[in-house]
């Protein structure tokens, strides 16, 4: 057979065999040696197709979930070809090999091993005894491809292995191997040191070495010391994840991860000048000078170092005290010499100088650890000088637009530290010149001709807004000067994505230019009414997707705080917004015109019912409030979207409609009962809510749905909508809704099914989902 046919009937074979009943059968009809011992396709012409190879592992690892299995791979030869596969030249194949051996070991002490476990061979299974053989060997080994499959092996066969079931024979294992693993730390040549690190951070995780004594810790402090901190970083970042690490071994991890800090920090300082970040390190400093010095390694080590900074800074709790305010000189020192603004005496600081001159990654990744610092208390002494640094970024026609945008995100999360602490100790003055000469150097980057410096500009914007828009300094920059006109030109701009970002912006300026008590800004180019109809405009003509969510998505906002004025104008602007999005092509559009009406609707609810919240009563079933209710959402002509929406060919859409339905009808039918239908058929709207039943059962799509009414439906009619509330069994919908698209074919009938409609038509078959 072809490749294709041997592979998918090689892993149906192992998924029938991973029950043992079938096993046997299988074993009776003699089709499991023909497929994956000694007569199979291995070794034959179809193993040369790694699919073919990849198929049989896969097989064998369905199949193994008895102990028949097992001893039928060991009797037949199949561990030498498992463990031959571990170094097939197809990753895929070799990895699959590796997670089979780690399966089959586990499986194999897990189910055949009823008392603790020694060291002697014959306390083990079989099984086991062939793969921990097989690693030992290979550690043993004068091939380093070897080693660095068993410890790839062991690595996976660690990281998988947690909680206290495993305890007891992992310890073992690594009693076995601890040794052998210790000499590789200190041989340089074994190359195996990366994989070294990560098996070793994964025996840290596991529970036999959960406390802070004992020879493995002593291991793991000699490979921080012995590994190039290239490959230590990622071991030491680990450790300092971890709840139960000596703390000893803890501040060895951080010196590992700041050591390239420090450097950079002692080259460019002038004698004495400033401490270094450490007291001592711990491995050799000249290695770390040496690969800074080295024009191929410097951007390489800081990238490394400043992702697990970033990382580190990101958790909760951290069980070490970083030093802040070392580090952020250091960031600032590094961003400086990337822009060429700092020229160091020492030859070693000019040589890193010249190796970091524009490096773009470099750049990218420090500053996210400058925004990172932003949350941390202890860096004030230093908001001057950063921003000083900032600005000089944000002024160079020489920062890229990625940087400039990395640097946009560190700003704006630096100025709502500075307003805070502005608002402290009374440093207003320093806040008002930082933000002035912020707004001067946005007004120049929103005239920039590259669109990724406007689009990033704006988003700039959108986020102080956000944070500061109620801090009066924050708003007193902002008027005086030109970022409003140049914001509102921009909704022209022949990009989208810039529109969409103006939009955004807008939108949010609207709370201080509009929506604000006492609105300062008057005149006609900042009229409300003129930026909502322009707004509707984009919403209604864009040709592109993302101005018109951008549009739909600030109204949400705008309705959510409240900023769309009486329940007269929420409605006439809720019924205009929902007419144009409910003809708008894309799905996401009509998606948040559903959040737009929900919103509407959760308010309105809230402001005409009694209790806010709360469902109408049965008692007042019948009372003003409902048919008030009613009225308001058929003059919205909401009803009509939503039932429009229900049989919307984008699926989210269909599932949003009808959980606002839902809600909907859990306040007007709070008992949850559906209408009776003798009484459905006798009331004159009867006919047009049986047809809207028959109609959303088979899923018309929405351009079928009459527009004005049509088969007698009046999506206008407060009766007839209330009735169709509680007649449509919207429960039902909903779960057909949320029935995934394969859900009919996704069964073993109908994969046998599907096996057999391929009898006599393979050439038209071979390329299947399976």
């Amino acid at each position: 057979p072809s490749p294709s046919i041997l592979s998918f009937t090689l892993q149906l074979a192992g998924i029938l065999a991973s029950s043992e009943s079938r096993f046997q059968h299988l074993q009776q009809e003699k089709l499991l040696g023909r497929l994956f011992g000694w007569e199979g396709p291995r070794g034959g012409a179809a193993w040369e197709d790694a699919s073919v190879r990849s198929a049989w592992v896969k097989g064998v690892h369905s199949m193994v979930h008895h102990q028949p299995a097992l001893h039928f791979l060991c009797s037949t030869g199949g561990m030498d070809v498992i463990f031959a596969l571990q170094g097939d030249p197809s990753l895929f194949v070799a990895s699959a090999a590796s997670q089979l051996l780690v399966h089959m070991l586990t499986f194999s002490l897990e189910s055949e091993t009823s008392k603790a476990l020694s060291t002697k061979d014959c306390d083990w299974p079989v099984c086991a005894q062939m793969i921990v053989k097989h690693i030992e060997e290979s550690l043993q080994s004068s091939s380093a491809s070897h080693i660095e499959q068993s410890l790839k092996l062991l690595s996976s066969l660690f990281g998988s292995c947690f909680g206290s079931c495993y305890a007891a024979w992992t310890e073992v294992l690594w009693l076995d191997i601890a040794k052998q693993i210790e000499s590789f730390l200190l041989e340089e040549t074994v190359q195996a040191q990366p994989v070294l690190a990560n098996l070793l951070l994964n025996v840290a995780r596991s529970p036999v070495f959960c406390g802070t004594e004992g020879s493995f810790w002593a291991l793991v402090t000699s490979a921080l010391e012995h590994l190039t901190p290239v490959q230590a970083g990622p071991l030491a970042v680990g450790l300092l994840k971890l709840c139960k690490c000596p703390q000893g071994v803890r501040i060895q991890a951080l010196t590992v991860l700041l050591q390239p800090m420090d450097c950079i920090l002692r080259a460019a300082s002038q004698p004495l000048e400033y401490a270094g970040l450490l007291d001592e390190s711990v491995s050799d400093p000249v290695t770390v000078e040496s690969l800074l010095s080295s024009k191929t390694s410097c951007a390489g080590l800081l990238c490394q170092s400043l992702a697990h900074l970033e990382k580190l800074l990101s958790l909760k709790h951290l069980r070490v005290d970083l030093p802040c305010v070392s580090l952020l000189r250091s960031l600032m020192t590094i961003l400086q010499f990337c822009n060429g603004f700092l020229s160091p005496s020492s030859p070693l600081g000019s040589t890193i100088s010249r190796n970091l001159i524009n490096c773009f990654r470099v750049q990218k990744s420090a500053l996210d650890v400058v925004a990172a610092l932003s949350e941390k208390k202890d860096c004030d002494t230093l908001i001057e000088s950063l921003f000083d640094v900032l600005l000089a970024y944000l002024h160079s026609p020489n920062t890229s637009p990625t940087v400039l945008k990395k640097t946009f995100q560190a700003t704006s999360k630096w100025l709502v530290h500075l307003q805070e602490l502005s608002c402290s100790n009374s440093q207003w003055q320093q806040t008002e010149k930082i933000l002035e000469d912020m707004f001067l150097v946005l007004q120049k980057r929103l005239c920039s001709p590259c669109w990724e410096v406007r689009d990033s500009s704006l988003e700039f914007l959108t986020a102080m807004v956000k944070c500061l828009r109620d801090q009066k300094e924050f708003r007193q920059c902002l008027l005086s000067s030109e970022v409003l006109r140049l914001t509102e030109n921009l909704l022209e701009d022949p990009e989208s994505y810039v529109r969409a970002s103006a939009v955004t912006a807008v939108g949010h300026l609207a709370f201080i230019t509009y929506f604000a008590p006492e609105s300062p800004v008057t005149g006609n180019q900042y009229n409300k009414e003129n930026t909502v109809a322009k707004l509707q405009e984009i919403l209604s003509t864009d040709s592109e997707g993302f101005p018109r969510r951008a549009v739909i998505s600030i109204f949400t906002t705008w309705l959510r705080e409240g900023c769309t004025g009486q329940l007269e104008d929420r409605e006439q602007f809720v019924s205009r917004v929902i007419q144009t999005v409910e003809r708008d092509l894309d799905w996401e559009v009509r998606l948040g015109g559903l959040e737009l009406v929900e919103v509407f609707c959760s308010q309105t609810i809230c402001q005409l019912s009694q209790c806010p919240y709360a469902p109408v009563s049965s008692t007042v079933t019948s009372s003003t409030p409902r048919n008030e209710l009613l009225q308001v959402f058929c003059r919205a002509k909401l009803f009509g979207f939503l039932f429009r929406s229900l049989c919307d060919c984008d699926k989210p859409v269909g599932q949003r409609a009808c959980d606002v339905l839902i809600g909907l009808r859990g306040h007007f039918y709070p008992m949850s009962t559906l209408e009776n239908p003798q009484e459905i058929e006798d009331s004159p709207a009867g006919r047009g809510i049986a047809w809207l039943q028959r109609t959303l059962r088979q899923g018309s799509l929405a351009q079928n749905f009459p527009t004005d009414g049509g088969e007698g439906v009046d999506f206008q009619d407060p009766e007839s909508m209330m009735l169709a509330l509680g007649a449509i069994d919207l429960l039902e919908l909903h779960d057909e809704l949320n029935k995934s698209s394969d859900h009919v074919e996704e069964s073993p009938q109908s994969l046998l099914q599907d096996i057999l409609a391929t009898v006599g038509t393979i050439e038209d078959n071979e390329v299947d989902c399976y």
